[in-house]
């Protein structure tokens, strides 16, 4: 089940997916249904992935906010 969080107020969705040795995860902006995936260690923290897909998913709603 993909756990919720929050970013600048908005409801984003993170669901993390082992693969091997790998960590892929997803994070979805409820709002914009923007979406970004990154992958790290499997061994690494689930704070550490979600924190790096956080980021990720700002870069991206900043990026695209500043072409409109």
């Amino acid at each position: 089940m993909p756990a919720r969080h929050s970013l600048s107020g908005r409801e984003v969705f993170i669901e993390i997916t082992t693969i091997g040795a790998y960590a892929k995860v997803v994070a979805i902006d409820s709002t914009t249904g923007t979406e970004v995936s990154i992958t790290g260690p499997a061994d690494a923290s689930r704070a550490t992935l979600e924190a790096g897909a956080l980021r990720k998913l700002q870069f991206v709603l900043n990026k695209r906010s500043a072409k409109d």
